[in-house]
């Protein structure tokens, strides 16, 4: 069974978006029932279209002291962790740039320095065990 399509000329479109504009209708939903326009987001995408994206619903968040510090705290918090990753990120730069070099002056590569120095997990652990 073939599905019904539907085109809407742009004079209909703009009608509907100007209506909504003088206030005929009080939302995007109302204007979708009344001409029975298919589609959930059809009448936000015409408004969207035609420039009137200031008729679209304003969302208003009301929210405590509390969450208002939270939210706060929990930006101060990220950027925090961000500056100590770059940090690292720096430390861990400088730290191969010095390996490479130590293994040219040696005459190794840092493949063969890494393979013959090589430690597991269970050895760094005895290490911080015996201090």
């Amino acid at each position: 069974m073939a599905q019904e399509v539907r085109r809407y000329s742009e004079a209909f479109k703009r009608q509907v978006v100007e209506e909504l504009e003088k206030g005929k209708f009080s939302s995007a939903f109302d204007a979708q029932q009344s001409y029975g326009i298919l589609g959930d987001r059809t009448v936000f995408r015409w408004m969207k279209k035609y420039g009137r994206d200031n008729l679209f619903p304003k969302l208003v968040r009301i929210e405590t002291m509390k969450e208002r510090d939270k939210k706060k705290e929990d930006r101060k918090r990220i950027r925090d962790l961000e500056a100590a990753l770059s940090d690292a990120h720096i430390d861990n730069c400088l730290e191969h740039a010095f390996l490479e070099i130590a293994c040219e002056r040696i005459g190794i590569s840092v493949e063969e320095f890494k393979k013959k120095h090589e430690l597991t997990l269970s050895d760094v652990r005895k290490m911080r065990d015996l201090k």
